[in-house]
């Protein structure tokens, strides 16, 4: 069984690589799939042309028993810096599948300004043996998240501890008095509880690939999808609301759950607008 060093060795050769702009220097397995938002390319296309830095944030986790390696970060390509979440399946040292999601919002007109990179000390912490969960347990919490979201009512779930909060493409939407949405002052369940989230009408096919047990972080992915038909709804409490979408849409993600005392304690996500209703090159993909 490759071990977390071994896996994030294999990581750090990836990286290396890619800082080269250079694909030569990875070693691939016979015949790799390797994505770029959500769309098949070969080793090289992609980021690997245009990127000029990459960003000292660097949340990784690692799922041994699954040979999975993960990096959330952020990029550079000339003007403009983006988030950016990298997934690895790793077959003998050599990398079998690169899922990569870079969330470049100078390009989509991403609305949410003040994108921060730095640490989150919940995400970092490794959960003592005697209270980590089963695989199937911590699945179980993140999933419970998606539900939750998908044709948001207000019925929660999941588990959320109090001081939840979420990242999504580098900026805080929980517990955030400075954002341009009221909603973002509440924290994850009461978000949440409001029913605000209605006019996400699915949560599409979801997987998730990757389990830190020893962390207790579950790394997501999947879309969601907005038909756009809802208008003018009402939340729990009474107050009327209007969706923020009204034309068909899609957002791929990339979504790590923190999740300890079987609870979700921090979320990040790293998001890109794709064509509605777009499949996945990965599903049915044999590692």
């Amino acid at each position: 069984m490759t071990t977390r060093e071994e896996l994030y060795e294999a990581l750090d050769r990836f990286l290396l690589a890619l800082d080269a702009r250079d694909p030569g220097r990875v070693e691939w397995t016979s015949a790799p799939l390797h994505t770029e938002n959500n769309v098949a390319l070969p080793p090289g296309d992609g980021l690997w042309n245009t990127l000029t830095a990459r960003g000292p944030y660097d949340l990784r986790f690692a799922d041994a028993g699954h040979s999975q390696v993960a990096l959330f970060t952020s990029v550079e390509e000339t003007d403009a810096v983006s988030p950016c979440a990298i997934r690895l399946e790793v077959r003998a040292g050599a990398i079998a599948g690169a899922e990569i999601v870079v969330a470049r919002n100078k390009d989509e007109g991403f609305p949410f300004l003040g994108q921060s990179f730095a640490d989150k000390p919940a995400m970092l912490a490794e959960v003592p043996p005697t209270e980590r969960a089963t695989r199937a347990e911590l699945i179980a919490l993140a999933n419970g998240y998606f539900e939750t979201i998908e044709r948001n009512d207000g019925t929660i779930r999941t588990r959320f501890h109090p001081h939840c909060n979420r990242v999504e493409n580098g900026v805080q939407t929980t517990n955030h008095a400075a954002f341009p949405l009221p909603i973002a002052r509440l924290g994850c369940e009461a978000q949440f509880a409001l029913g605000w989230y209605r006019y996400d009408d699915e949560l599409r096919a979801r997987r998730f690939p990757l389990v830190d047990i020893e962390r207790g972080i579950v790394l997501a992915h999947g879309f969601i999808d907005h038909s756009g038909r809802l208008g003018e709804y009402t939340l729990t409490d009474g107050t009327a609301a209007s969706s923020p979408i009204r034309r068909p849409h899609s957002y791929y993600l990339a979504e790590a759950f923190k999740i300890r005392d079987g609870a979700i304690e921090q979320v990040e996500a790293v998001f890109h607008t794709v064509p509605y209703k777009m499949p996945s090159p990965w599903e049915g993909h044999q590692r």
